[in-house]
C-alpha cells in the first residue's frame, strides 16, 4: 500500500508490522544491483539500466528455451532448413528432459548436461534410417544435441544475455568433440556396375542413377548443388556453380559421360535459366531459400530410397548406395594418387586440412602394408 512507503518511496515505514523485514529485503536487493551494476561497469565503459534490470531480473524470453525459440526463428528465416529441422526435435528433447520447465542459463551446469548425455542415451532411439530404426542414439546424434545447447549459449551471449564465462562450454568444461564417422566409397569395378545396371528408361530409379553418376563424375558434387545447376551453368563445356555449403565458387570441365547425362534432359529445357534436373521445377519462388532447401531435403531422402532399393540390387552391390556415397566413392578411387591441393580444389574445401582430414579415410596402403609385413613371418 502507498501509505505504508515513506515520501520518496525508499524505505516501509514502521506502521507496516513487517517493516523491518522488508526494509531488510530491499536494503539486501540495492546491495545485490549495486555490485552487478559494478560489475557490468568494469567489463563495458557504458552501461543502459536495461542492461541492469537485465541482469537483476531477467525476463521470460532471456530464460534458455526463450532464447532457444529465438534461435530456431532466425534458423527459419535465414532459410537454413536442414539446421532448423534437425534442433528442433533438440530443443523438444531438452525440454523433456527438464520435465517441460523453462531454466536460466545459470542453472544449466556442466553436471547438467552430463545427465543429459546419459538421459539422451538411454531414452531416444533413431528413426531417420530404415535400417538402423529402433537403434539407440549415436555418440554423433548425442554431441549434436550438445552443440544446439552450445548454439543457444553463443545466441545468449550476442545479445547481451549473458556473459561468455557463463557458458558450460570450453576448455575445463564440456567439449564438443564429434567422432569420426566410417567412409565408405564404392571400387571402380562397382561404379562400372552401376552404370551397366538396367533401370526402366525414364523410370525415377534411372533418374537416381544418373543423379548418382552426375556427382561422381563431377568429384562427388553434394546432391543440393546437383539438384540446383542451371543451363545457364553450363560454358563452353565447363560447369560454373557456387558451392551452397561454403559458397566457394569455381569451374570444373564437364567430362563426356556427365555432358551425356546432361544432354538425356535436354528435351525438358524451357530456357537457359531452367534447372537442368527437373526435381525443383515445381518451386513456386525459388528465392525463398527455406522451401529451396525443404524440396531438396526432401528429394534427397527420395533419392537415396529408390538407390538402396532399386540401384543397388540391379547393379549387384551389398554395400551402402546414398547419394553422398557418390562423395566417398570419388575419394575412394583417388586415394592418394591426386595431389592434396587439387583434391582440395576439386572438392572445394575451404582449408586443405578438411581435405587431408577427408582423404585419409580413403588411404589404407600404408597400413596394409604394416599389417602383411608382420603377418608374413615364417
Amino acid at each position: 500500500m502507498s501509505k505504508d512507503w515513506d515520501a520518496k518511496g525508499q524505505v516501509v515505514k514502521s506502521s507496516n508490522p513487517n517493516y523491518k523485514r522488508l526494509n531488510n529485503y530491499l536494503l539486501k536487493k540495492r546491495s545485490e544491483a549495486s555490485d552487478i551494476s559494478l560489475d557490468l561497469e568494469t567489463k563495458k565503459p557504458s552501461v543502459s539500466s536495461q542492461a541492469v534490470r537485465q541482469k537483476i531480473k531477467p525476463s521470460s524470453g532471456s530464460t534458455f528455451f526463450g532464447i532457444a525459440k529465438l534461435y530456431l526463428d532466425r534458423l527459419e528465416k535465414s532459410g537454413k532448413y536442414n539446421q532448423y529441422t534437425a534442433d528442433k526435435p533438440r530443443v523438444k528433447h531438452f525440454k523433456e528432459f527438464l520435465n517441460e520447465r523453462d531454466i536460466s542459463f545459470s542453472d544449466i551446469t556442466v553436471s547438467l548436461l552430463e545427465r543429459f548425455k546419459i538421459y539422451l542415451k538411454t531414452t531416444y532411439k533413431t528413426t531417420k534410417k530404415e535400417d538402423e530404426s529402433g537403434k539407440p542414439l549415436s555418440e554423433r546424434s548425442i554431441i549434436n544435441h550438445l552443440a544446439m545447447v552450445r548454439s543457444v549459449f553463443s545466441l545468449a551471449v550476442k545479445e547481451g544475455i549473458i556473459e561468455k564465462g557463463q557458458s558450460p562450454f570450453g576448455e575445463g568444461k564440456i567439449t564438443i568433440k564429434f567422432p569420426p564417422s566410417a567412409k565408405i566409397g564404392l571400387t571402380p569395378e562397382e561404379v562400372t556396375l552401376i552404370e551397366n545396371a538396367e533401370l526402366p528408361e525414364g523410370s525415377f530409379q534411372n533418374h537416381a542413377r544418373n543423379l548418382w553418376l552426375f556427382s561422381f563424375y563431377l568429384a562427388g558434387m553434394r546432391v543440393s548443388d546437383v539438384l540446383r545447376l542451371k543451363w545457364s551453368d553450363i560454358q563452353d563445356n565447363r560447369l560454373h556453380y557456387s558451392m551452397g555449403k561454403n559458397k566457394k565458387g569455381g569451374s570444373l570441365k564437364l567430362p563426356a559421360k556427365a555432358f551425356a547425362i546432361v544432354t538425356s534432359y535436354e528435351s525438358e529445357k524451357q530456357s537457359k535459366d531452367d534447372f537442368i534436373f527437373p526435381d525443383l521445377k515445381r518451386l513456386e519462388d525459388v528465392n525463398d531459400t527455406f522451401k529451396m532447401q525443404r524440396t531438396i531435403a526432401f528429394t534427397a531422402s527420395r533419392l537415396d530410397k529408390y538407390l538402396r532399393i532399386h540401384v543397388a540390387p540391379a547393379a549387384g552391390i551389398e554395400k551402402p548406395l546414398t547419394m553422398h556415397i557418390a562423395r566417398h566413392t570419388f575419394g575412394n578411387i583417388s586415394g592418394d594418387r591426386i595431389p592434396i591441393q587439387m583434391l582440395q580444389k576439386l572438392y572445394r574445401h575451404s582449408s586443405v586440412t578438411t581435405t587431408i582430414g577427408y582423404q585419409a579415410n580413403f588411404i589404407n596402403k600404408d597400413s596394409d602394408e604394416a599389417l602383411d609385413f608382420v603377418l608374413s613371418f615364417k
